[in-house]
């Protein structure tokens, strides 16, 4: 175990690059992340929220003026904005904006929800074989190629990516290219702001076809209509190797009886305490000032752990263990935190915390270890039920029409 410094808010970058250096995947780059961390970046994001033009142009890749995407996703995914918070967000947005919002949203949900009911077995496809295409490209990404070169380096350089790149980068690595789609996904995790298993995983699953009947086509049409000038400046216009759909087909059925019923990492439905914590344990899951078990025990001091051997095995950006260092030097303004670099099982070992469920795997194997006094409930949106997961449209149409529509 080693104890940290607290970051300075000018200078988390030097901090990472110090302290986490060795475990990064991109050692000596500057980090550039689209959104910096911390409570107060995410408020005010949330404050400026406007989502007029969402439905029609959420999808627009270039310029990215005309872009609508709300970039909330890296505070979302570290507990700084809840779902239900985004949602009461656009209560006053036009109606059709604010229902296409509103629905992402809840795509956000589903992700979690099949990741508590498969947790890491969501590495091997779920519902069908991938479909592959043939034969291999010697790169998934071609230099040559506008749309994939300005995607990948989108992507390295600020750790973010609208949703219509990730699926065309998805579909391209795999559906065309014929690479493992689980080598993109990784690629992609490492780099993401918002990089979750839930919703990465499910995001490559779903493009590759490996969640549906049929994969996601990635093809010029797709540029042409979301970033023209992309295909305009392109050296491989006049002979686009995307011109066409990709040939690949589904791949064959699986058994997915797991995603029919099953149990779920759910965690309690009520605060479990049966002791006063020494301190409360913040997650990567939960960072935000309302995190519950931080507003539950507000004088007791927060300890956050950069899980080393972890860190050593994803290989994770600069920009996003900036982000999260950003994160942390916001929250050493409001009340003792200590930060430690080690092993949570061991490094926490004997210490009566309070620490909020995250529905992951991981959570669930260090908490086996560790002395949890006082464990607070996650805030779903829905709560998992155990029912069906195997696709977005099945769960979803057992949910109240009212919560699908409130966030509540």
């Amino acid at each position: 175990m080693l104890e940290l410094p607290i970051p300075t808010p000018v200078s988390e970058t030097e901090w990472v690059t110090r302290h986490l250096g060795h475990l990064v995947c991109d050692a000596g780059t500057t980090a550039r992340p689209a959104r910096r961390g911390g409570q107060r970046a995410a408020d005010e994001a949330l404050a400026a929220l406007d989502v007029a033009g969402y439905a029609q142009r959420r999808s627009m890749v270039d310029p990215p003026s005309s872009r609508t995407a709300t970039v909330l996703s890296p505070y979302i995914r570290h507990g700084m904005i809840t779902l239900a918070e985004a949602i009461a967000a656009v209560g006053g947005a036009p109606v059709a904006d604010r229902r296409r919002f509103v629905d992402e949203l809840w795509w956000q949900e589903y992700a979690r929800h099949l990741y508590a009911r498969v947790g890491t077995r969501s590495r091997r496809p779920l519902r069908r074989e991938p479909a592959i295409g043939a034969p291999t490209w010697p790169e998934p990404v071609d230099e040559d190629m506008v749309c994939m070169s300005r995607v990948r380096d989108e992507l390295e350089q600020t750790g973010w990516l609208v949703n219509q790149t990730r699926m065309w980068l998805a579909s391209h690595w795999t559906v065309r290219a014929g690479h493992d789609w689980r080598n993109g996904e990784e690629w992609m995790f490492r780099h993401l702001l918002d990089g979750s298993r839930a919703a990465n995983r499910y995001g490559w699953q779903w493009s590759v076809g490996a969640m549906t009947s049929k994969p996601y086509g990635f093809s010029r049409w797709q540029v042409e209509r979301r970033a023209a000038a992309w295909c305009a400046s392109c050296p491989r216009a006049s002979a686009c190797p995307i011109e066409n759909w990709p040939a690949a087909q589904s791949g064959r059925a699986l058994e997915d009886a797991l995603l029919r019923s099953g149990a779920d990492l759910v965690g309690p439905e009520m605060p479990v305490v049966t002791g006063t914590p020494e301190e409360v344990w913040l997650t990567a899951e939960s960072m935000g000032a309302g995190d519950p078990a931080l507003v539950a025990w507000p004088t007791k001091p927060a300890v956050f752990v950069f899980d080393e051997p972890l860190l050593e095995q994803l290989r994770l950006s600069t920009k996003r263990l900036t982000f999260i260092a950003q994160t942390l030097a916001e929250l050493a303004e409001h009340r003792p935190l200590r930060l430690l670099l080690g092993d949570p099982a061991t490094d926490l070992h004997g210490v009566k915390l309070a620490a909020t469920f995250a529905p992951v795997p991981g959570f669930q194997r260090r908490a086996a270890h560790l002395d949890i006094v006082a464990l607070h409930p996650y805030p779903w949106l829905a709560r998992p039920d155990g029912g069906d997961v195997s696709s977005h449209s099945a769960w979803i149409r057992r949910l109240p029409r009212r919560a699908i529509v409130q966030g509540a």
